[in-house]
């Protein structure tokens, strides 16, 4: 007797909740920003560097990795569906994996933050501008290589995907890079501790935590619409249907 059991997935149930989550965080992060405005202290039992989006090590960082890792782990699903249709843009699936856990680790870990020193040991000693956070200047050779690579992979998705793709896009690159830069530019004239870059810091942080939670929304709908059913086998008599709804 084969045994089964069917799931239902909703993206835009699961992007409620989401969304839902990264704006709790990033109240939580204004509050205790806030907090230590008003008040001087900056630590109240643990909570204020525990929320803060300008620290590392703490639960949004540990939020934003798994929002990598979710996407990641949905690329791979399509990734798998796109191998047994025998798809040419296999390659690209694969490589979108791969590329959004590599993401997850540098934010656990902040790896990108260790070619600071490089750079800014090849940009010499003076004022450095919108370049003070100096990894942004790989981040941006990244960035264009990326885009290149993508290009036609990107215009032959359907038009939903397509769109949904570009907005977490601006908004993810919008973030990390765009704040980033201003950022760099402020907090080299005015230093890091003020409420100023602390906003800017949590507007950079809330647009990439949006930029991921949109993409996972894109590719959540892009399986519901084009893949329908997603059937996982367990052993030889056991399977479970996960018809796929949005």
């Amino acid at each position: 007797m084969s045994l089964g059991a069917s799931i239902s997935l909703y993206p835009g149930s699961i992007a409620r909740v989401l969304w839902t989550t990264a704006s709790l965080l990033v109240f939580a992060s204004i509050a205790g920003d806030l907090t230590t405005y008003f008040t001087g202290h900056d630590h109240v039992y643990g909570l204020i560097p525990l929320f803060c989006l300008n620290a590392e090590q703490n639960i949004p960082t540990f939020f934003s990795a798994l929002l990598l890792l979710f996407a990641s782990l949905l690329l791979a699903v399509i990734t798998m569906l796109e191998k047994k249709r025998r798809s040419v843009p296999v390659l690209y699936w694969v490589t979108l994996s791969s590329g959004f856990f590599l993401m997850a680790a540098d934010e656990l870990l902040c790896l990108h933050e260790k070619t600071q020193g490089l750079m800014r040991t090849l940009l010499g000693d003076g004022a450095l501008g919108v370049f003070y956070f100096a990894w942004v200047i790989p981040g941006l050779v990244l960035v264009l290589g990326v885009s290149i690579f993508f290009l036609k992979f990107l215009l032959g998705l359907p038009l939903k995907t397509r769109i949904s793709f570009l907005a977490a896009a601006v908004l993810y690159v919008g973030g990390c890079i765009g704040f980033e830069l201003v950022g760099g530019h402020y907090a080299e004239s005015h230093g890091q501790n003020n409420l100023i870059f602390g906003v800017m810091t949590t507007v950079e942080e809330s647009l990439e935590m949006a930029g991921i939670i949109v993409f996972i929304r894109g590719l959540l709908a892009h399986i519901a619409d084009n893949y329908k059913e997603v059937r996982f086998l367990f052993h030889e008599a056991q399977e479970m249907a996960c018809p796929a709804a949005s």
